[in-house]
């Protein structure tokens, strides 16, 4: 029984709608090969082949930003990395200006394709966001509230046979590229105790210019420092190796106006280390000790200025020790404990900075090497510190007054600050010395 057209079935519609789709086109192809020359139909089945099997043997690897509510260490990475390989080709790009940074961060926007060359191999990344209005529930309120207003996360495809490369080897790159490039644009802090904040300490940018090359201590002094400090830096698995926390203590002593701070700051420049300056005096007792260097950053030097003004860390021997209108806020055995004991393991590539002016007061419990491990003597102006100073001050490499300046220096004992403040004095080069000259004249006849 045939049936009529007004009682066909939706079902049979769509498949003699089908039906008539294929003979449609089994009819455009035999056109098309009656038509087309037969060179120009290989060329295009060629082409498509080609695109089929280069789509087939590609491999896409998700890197998202988020791991659940943890962010994925691999994203930011590639976020820092691909913002250094921008290109002229690219399109657009994203500019982000911390408030407490000196640089602009720059990375690729959302959608732009960027295509990255590792070992001869091409890889091309492109940065995916989509909205997400999922709803999370906020567990203080009791509210619903809602999520990011996007998700992002990074596609790298590449041909399938690098698999085990990029696994290896690439990505693994790529975190030390990104890793070197926060170091090359950090802004070094500057943190000092504050017990309101999470973790006691608040922070703002250390502006202080001192460089290795600005300060003026005697040469060899200061190449030793930075040999040592350099082959710190390298020694992570040898510190591992030995079983000793990868940390390390310097003493800097000697009389007001030699440097010491300024040390402080041209060590911190020197290895990008932020500083945390702590004073015991604001350290309520030994449990906060120990948050407070639980607060500290790896990568960090640790400045307790002053050391000798505490009576507690004084010579116990000695007979001259000062007495204490109060009892101290902390022991010296929580210090040591601090600097040298199980705390002191909790984070790696610390550095501890001790100053004091006077040396002989402190307890020989905290001079022993692993707590304080190189005791450098900021001494009085040298000849060589003051053609430093004079270089920095008044530019000049040589000048015919040295010779009485290096005659001077060698009977009068003047600090670097006091030198510096006699060469600002005047713009003119004949002046400034000249009054430099009258100075230490003066020093040495005892006026």
């Amino acid at each position: 029984m045939m049936c009529s057209p007004e009682t066909t079935t939706p079902s049979s519609k769509i498949i003699l709608s089908g039906a008539a789709s294929l003979a449609a086109s089994a009819i455009l192809f035999q056109t098309i090969n009656n038509v087309v020359p037969t060179s120009v139909q290989d060329y295009f089945h060629s082409c498509l082949q080609r695109l089929s099997t280069r789509l087939l043997s590609q491999l896409t690897v998700v890197v998202q930003e988020f791991d659940g509510l943890i962010a994925n260490h691999m994203f930011e990475a590639a976020n820092v990395y691909l913002g250094e390989k921008q290109s002229p080709l690219t399109s657009r790009i994203k500019v982000i200006k911390m408030e407490k940074e000196r640089e602009l961060a720059v990375t690729i926007d959302k959608g732009e394709e960027l295509v990255d060359l590792y070992n001869g191999v091409k890889f091309k990344w492109v940065l995916v966001s989509s909205r997400n209005d999922k709803p999370v529930s906020n567990t203080r309120s009791n509210q619903q509230g809602f999520a990011a207003s996007e998700t992002r996360h990074f596609e790298l495809s590449f041909h399938k046979k690098h698999r085990d490369m990029v696994l290896r080897y690439y990505l693994p790159y790529v975190l030390e590229q990104a890793k070197a490039i926060r170091e090359q644009r950090k802004t070094v802090k500057l943190h000092t105790i504050d017990y309101n904040g999470t973790d006691y300490w608040s922070s703002i940018n250390l502006d202080h210019p001192a460089t290795f090359c600005t300060m003026a201590m005697d040469p060899d002094l200061k190449n030793m420092l930075i040999e040592d400090l350099d082959r710190f830096r390298g020694r992570k698995e040898y510190y591992r190796r030995v079983g000793k926390a990868w940390k390390r203590g310097y003493l800097l002593y000697g009389p007001p106006g030699t440097g010491k701070s300024s040390l402080v700051a041209a060590m911190a420049n020197y290895l990008k280390f932020d500083i945390y300056d702590m004073d015991l005096k604001e350290v309520q007792c030994n449990s906060d000790l120990r948050r407070l260097l639980i607060g500290t950053a790896s990568k960090s030097i640790l400045v307790i200025e002053d050391i000798d003004c505490s009576t507690e860390m004084q010579n116990r021997e000695s007979d001259n020790k000062a007495m204490s209108l109060e009892d101290e806020k902390v022991s010296l055995s929580g210090l040591l404990n601090f600097i040298d004991g199980l705390w002191s393991s909790c984070g790696d590539e610390r550095i501890i900075v001790f100053t004091t002016n006077h040396k002989d007061r402190l307890d020989p419990a905290l001079l022993r090497p692993g707590r304080m491990d190189v005791h450098l003597h900021m001494s009085y102006c040298s000849f060589g510190g003051f053609k430093t100073l004079a270089s920095n001050y008044l530019q000049i490499q040589d000048h015919p007054l040295f010779r009485d300046m290096e005659d001077l220096l060698e009977k009068v004992e003047a600090t670097p600050a006091e030198v510096a403040g006699e060469l600002m004095k005047s713009d003119t080069v004949e002046v400034a010395l000249q009054g430099l000259i009258k100075f230490l004249q003066n020093k040495k006849d005892g006026n």
